[in-house]
């Protein structure tokens, strides 16, 4: 069995980087670094009766250091703050993110999106609105610098994205099928 002999600070910033070593059975030590800035909580709020969905496309760095330039489709998301529940932070981040109060919060799953290195629990919801619910403008917070674009988007055409391969962003490709799963006649 697996289990960590120890592990190091390597980095103390946004993200905390360790250099964890892990030992086998045999006695055999390997290294392992683990990227750690706490929890995240994902929300794809959709509308029932116009059968659209609230997404938002930032620049991301990796992506743009990756040679990217095209901005991801994403549903809402962000870190969980100190004291938070996943809830409290998909109902902020909607409504910093999309201008949007969310209805009924349907849960989804609470996943390890990137386990070979990233500490990250993130938690995904689907959540109802209407086009009252919208009450901000969106776009993330002015000292936060997300040059956020809000848009709102027929369900179909995700759907056509996630047929096609063009949503890229797993936690919202993975909402989206869990949305066509449980709630089949909003495509």
């Amino acid at each position: 069995m697996t289990r960590v002999l120890s592990s190091r600070l390597a980095y103390d910033g946004y993200a905390k980087v360790y250099n964890v070593t892990l030992t086998e059975d045999d006695g055999s030590p390997h290294l392992r670094d683990v990227v750690d800035y706490g929890q995240s909580a994902c929300v794809l709020p959709y509308d029932r009766e116009r059968k659209v969905a609230l997404i938002v496309r930032t620049p991301r760095a990796p992506l743009l250091r990756a040679g990217v330039t095209a901005q991801l489709v994403e549903a809402p998301a962000g870190m969980i703050d100190p004291g938070e529940s996943p809830e409290i932070t998909v109902r902020r981040e909607a409504m910093e993110e999309a201008g949007v109060e969310l209805g009924a919060l349907e849960p989804v799953a609470a996943c390890w999106p990137s386990p070979g290195v990233l500490a990250e629990r993130t938690h995904l919801f689907l959540a109802t609105y209407q086009a009252a619910d919208r009450k901000g403008p969106g776009g993330g917070l002015p000292e936060e610098d997300e040059s956020i674009t809000v848009e709102e988007t027929p369900l179909a055409e995700l759907w056509r994205a996630c047929e096609q391969g063009e949503l890229h962003d797993l936690k919202t490709l993975s909402l989206v099928y869990a949305l066509k799963a449980r709630h089949p006649d909003l495509f």
